[in-house]
C-alpha cells in the first residue's frame, strides 16, 4: 500500500521551491524525494540525457550490425530485419536481430547491449545443418570482433552462447535458434572524470609496451576510448600496497591488467605471450620523465591465454619500486644509561 501526501503550495516554508500547479505529490516510502525534491529533477533531467543519446547511439549500432551481418553471409541477400511485427509472415532466408536490455558493464568496458541474431533457413536449403552452419560464421564473425559504424565510435562484440534450443517458426515453416551476444560500446568521452596527476609509472608501462611492440600499435590506459584501435593493449592498475623495508625505506607495489586485442586469435596469443617474456627477461622499465634515471622493477608477470581480451584481460603484471623514507626530527641523544656506584 502507498501512502500519498499532498503539500499545498500555501503551506511550503519561506526559501523552498515553488511547486507547479499548485501542488506536489509525494510517495511516503521515497525518503529521497522528501528531502531532495532538486536533485531528484536534476538527476531525472541526467538520466533522460542519457537515454536520448543511447537511443540515438543504437541507432548507429545497428545499422553496422546490421551492414556486419549481411556481408558474414550473402545467402540472406541482405535481408537482416528487425523484429517482425504481430502476424508478418517471414520469407526467404533471413536475420531477424533483437536489441535487449542496456546496461553499464564497467568503467574500463562501457555499457553493454544484449542482442539476438537469429538465422531464419528453409527445410529445403539444408534446415538445420544449414542452420548449424550459419551460427558457426556468426560466432566466427562477430566474437571478440572490433566494429565501427559510421561517425567512427568502436564496439565489441561478444558471444554468450545460443539463448534457446532449434525450433520451426509457426508462421513461415523455416527453422531458426536464437544467438546471443552482448555488445560492448566505450564512452565516446569521460566528462565526469575528475582531472588528477598522471601516473608516472602507467606513462612508463605505456611507453615501454609501444616500443616493444612498434607503431601499428595503439596503447591506452585505465579505459577504453570511444574510438579505440586494433591491434592494441590496454593497460588498467587493479591494486596498490606499500610495505617498509627496513628502517630508511619504503616499497610500493602497483598491479597491473593487460588487455591484448588484434585481429586474429593467433595474433593476440602470440603478442600475449612475447609481452610476458620480455617483461621476464627485461625485468626493469625506467620512468619517464626523471632528472636521476630510476627503474621500476617487474616483480611477477603471468598471462591467461584463454580470458576475454575486452573484458578480462590477458596479463597481470606486478611492478615495484623501493624509496626513501622521508626524513623524520629524531632527538640528538636516543638514551641515557645511569648505575650507581660510580667511582
Amino acid at each position: 500500500m502507498i501512502t500519498v501526501f499532498i503539500i499545498y503550495q500555501s503551506l511550503r516554508t519561506r526559501g523552498s521551491p515553488a511547486l507547479p500547479h499548485g501542488l506536489c505529490i509525494m510517495r511516503a516510502d521515497d525518503k529521497s524525494a522528501a528531502e531532495g525534491g532538486e536533485m531528484n529533477v536534476s538527476n531525472q533531467s541526467e538520466t533522460n540525457v542519457t537515454a536520448i543519446g543511447a537511443n540515438q547511439m543504437s541507432v548507429a549500432v545497428r545499422q553496422t550490425l546490421k551492414q556486419k551481418l549481411a556481408a558474414l553471409v550473402p545467402a540472406w541477400e541482405g535481408r537482416v530485419l528487425d523484429v517482425p511485427a504481430q502476424g508478418e509472415v517471414l520469407t526467404g532466408p533471413c536475420a531477424v536481430v533483437a536489441f535487449a536490455e542496456e546496461v553499464p558493464k564497467s568503467a574500463w568496458a562501457g555499457y553493454r547491449r544484449i542482442i539476438k541474431i537469429s538465422p531464419y533457413v528453409r527445410p529445403e536449403d539444408g534446415g538445420a545443418e544449414q542452420l548449424e552452419t550459419w551460427s558457426a560464421e556468426l560466432v566466427k564473425g562477430l566474437h571478440q570482433v572490433r566494429l565501427e559504424d559510421e561517425k567512427g565510435a568502436a564496439f565489441t562484440c561478444i558471444y554468450f552462447g545460443s539463448s534457446d534450443c532449434d525450433r520451426v517458426d509457426a508462421g513461415s515453416g523455416m527453422m531458426t535458434r536464437s544467438l546471443r551476444f552482448g555488445m560492448y560500446i566505450p564512452e565516446s568521452t569521460n566528462d565526469h572524470t575528475e582531472p588528477g596527476t598522471p601516473d608516472s609509472w602507467m606513462a612508463a608501462l605505456q611507453d615501454w609496451t609501444q616500443s616493444a611492440l612498434g607503431s601499428e600499435w595503439s596503447v591506452y590506459g585505465d579505459v577504453w576510448p570511444g574510438g579505440y584501435e586494433t591491434p592494441s593493449v590496454l593497460w588498467r592498475l587493479t591494486g596498490y600496497s606499500s610495505a617498509a623495508a627496513g628502517t630508511s625505506a619504503l616499497e610500493m607495489r602497483k598491479q597491473w591488467t593487460g588487455h591484448v586485442v588484434a585481429a586474429g586469435e593467433g595474433v593476440t596469443r602470440h603478442t600475449v605471450t612475447r609481452l610476458v617474456e620480455q617483461l621476464a627477461v627485461q625485468t626493469r622499465i625506467a620512468l619517464a620523465n626523471t632528472e636521476d634515471t630510476r627503474y621500476l622493477t617487474v616483480e611477477e608477470v603471468s598471462a591467461e591465454l584463454q580470458a576475454d581480451a575486452y573484458l578480462n584481460g590477458q596479463i597481470r603484471l606486478t611492478l615495484q619500486q623501493r624509496s626513501r623514507r622521508p626524513g623524520t626530527d629524531v632527538p640528538l641523544i636516543r638514551e641515557i644509561y645511569h648505575s650507581k656506584g660510580i667511582e
